[in-house]
């Protein structure tokens, strides 16, 4: 049976990719597919998708300056927001009754202010996945994003336990000795070295001193993860440790979202129910939009951090899971619930991918703010005198730096969508700026300096170098550019689309190497 689970994931995913859709789309029919034909959640999925959600969390955590959620578009946003779509939620569920659906009619206030409530939060694991797929989880609207996410699951947690009478156990003070112990936790993770020990303290983390210590002091443990990454965040290895974890939290969560598709198998009725359910998904968004353009954000930042949260969360399926075990709700609601989540999923997948087509159709219709009122990390960024630009200051991006500034004497600008390794980058010295590659304002100030000769694009993400060479074909940038990739088959489509150089990092650094035990051996070519 197990082998019937990878087979159907392998070939829902290779089937979505061959539709330019993500592969979660694919997995998520293939969890319908597999429900359709007999097939159930077994235990083993469960416990997999389980732990893909607590690593994913976890990374999450990594990455994350607590800053993040003190800045008032962050918390102020995520709560304007659960309040307003909440009640608006509630008022329209209240006119679909008058629909004639029998599962509708007969709710109470009580069932639709618990459906209102499920349906206010977004997918922490879609966005989260969408954002890392397009290496923007450290840009600003990303960074965005997830704050808001991670003040939702901070309002879950106050939720479940409310709702469930269940209160943390009073030993649950004592979790606030981790944070005098957090510093003994980076100590430990500079001791484990690069390798498997790495990765299994990662996972000790995460699946103990995380989900384990705070679920036996009745505390989610999810949120356990997630608190525990966020100690290690200011640790200079904790995004190679994330990195570390990144395929098997990407493998664990294939069950994720099979396990979605596998819950339950809907009639028409309710699959109807659903279709209407998903029609209330562009008020979620229409607010998410004027709340963020409230606190002086640019129409794109607002607007690509609102696609990223429009979708429903598989939180849903927790609040209806709870209400069903305490009678508040009809089990086929549950059903309901399963079916609107993964087709929000399915939804929400194409309107990402044309993220930036769909920005610059609002910004047509939507009032910009003047520069000098914007939020002050939104601001446009000055490119200044730089004769070479680097996009991506990652160790490759920091050597291309190095090398056209002191062998070539050019005035060279780095530029990276990581907030804090800019700052760190700084401090060492190096002219770098904040910056969003796949951000066309930002293209928009700098291909207007002449002065600009050459562009190296050194970002992990092929999809960011692709936007950019695209970027500098519509401009007719007369300067040169090199890019790298880190798969052959990436080489001509660069190469198509304007590179004038490409290099496979690999194979470059295969013949550096030789190169110089060559000149160590006093050999001449």
């Amino acid at each position: 049976m197990e082998i019937a689970y990878v087979l159907a994931a392998f070939l829902g995913g290779l089937g979505a990719m061959l539709l330019r859709l993500p592969p979660l789309v694919g997995f998520l029919v293939a969890g319908f597919a597999l429900n359709l034909l007999g097939y159930e959640l077994t235990p083993t999925l469960e416990t997999l998708a389980n732990l893909g959600v607590t690593l994913l969390l976890f990374t999450i955590g990594l990455k994350l300056n607590i800053h993040t959620l003190l800045r008032g578009e962050v918390w102020a946003g995520a709560t304007l927001h659960m309040v307003a779509s909440s009640g608006l939620l509630i008022l329209l569920l209240s006119l679909l009754k008058f629909t004639g659906i029998a599962l509708l009619q007969d709710s109470d206030w009580q069932t639709l202010l618990l459906l209102s409530f499920a349906l206010s939060f977004s997918s922490t694991v879609f966005a989260v996945k969408i954002l890392e797929e397009r290496s923007e989880s450290q840009s600003f609207y990303g960074r965005l994003a997830i704050g808001v996410l991670i003040m939702q699951d901070i309002f879950a947690v106050l939720f479940l336990t409310a709702s469930t009478g269940a209160i943390p156990s009073p030993w649950a003070v004592l979790l606030f000795l981790l944070l005098p112990a957090a510093p003994l936790l980076r100590i430990l993770l500079d001791r484990v070295g690069h390798g498997e020990m790495q990765i299994l303290y990662g996972i000790l983390l995460a699946l103990v001193l995380g989900y384990g210590l705070f679920e036996a002091v009745g505390v989610k443990g999810d949120l356990g993860a997630l608190i525990i990454g966020m100690l290690l965040a200011p640790h200079a290895a904790s995004h190679h440790l994330a990195r570390s974890l990144f395929h098997m939290k990407e493998l664990f969560l294939v069950a994720f979202f099979l396990s979605i598709g596998l819950l339950a198998l809907p009639t028409w009725d309710l699959v109807g129910l659903s279709l209407l359910l998903l029609l209330l998904v562009p008020v979620k968004s229409v607010l998410f939009l004027l709340i963020f353009s409230g606190f002086r954000l640019r129409t794109r930042t607002s607007a690509l951090a609102t696609l990223s949260l429009t979708n429903y969360s598989e939180f849903g399926l927790i609040v209806a899971a709870l209400a069903v075990s305490q009678g508040w709700f009809a089990p086929e609601w549950l059903v309901v619930l399963s079916l609107t989540v993964a087709i929000s999923f399915v939804l929400a997948s194409p309107l990402n991918a044309t993220s930036e087509r769909i920005y610059h159709w609002l910004d047509r219709f939507l009032p910009s703010v003047p520069p000098e009122r914007l939020h002050p990390a939104d601001r446009p960024i000055e490119i200044g005198d730089a004769q070479a630009v680097v996009m991506g200051m990652g160790k490759i991006g920091r050597g291309a730096y190095q090398r056209l500034q002191d062998e070539y004497g050019l005035r060279v600008l780095g530029m990276d969508n990581d907030a804090a390794k800019v700052n760190r980058l700084r401090s060492a010295g190096y002219e770098v700026i904040a910056g969003d590659a796949v951000d066309s304002d930002f293209w928009e100030k700098m291909i207007t300096c002449a002065q600009v000769r050459i562009v190296l694009l050194a970002m992990p993400s092929h999809h960011g170098n692709l936007y950019a060479l695209e970027q500098f074909r519509d401009r007719k940038f007369p300067g040169k550019i090199a890019a790298i990739v880190e798969y052959p088959d990436e080489i001509p489509i660069l190469r198509e689309h304007g590179a004038d150089v490409v290099f496979h990092v690999y194979e470059e650094a295969g013949l550096g190497l030789a190169d110089s035990a060559a000149e160590a051996a006093g050999l001449r070519r």
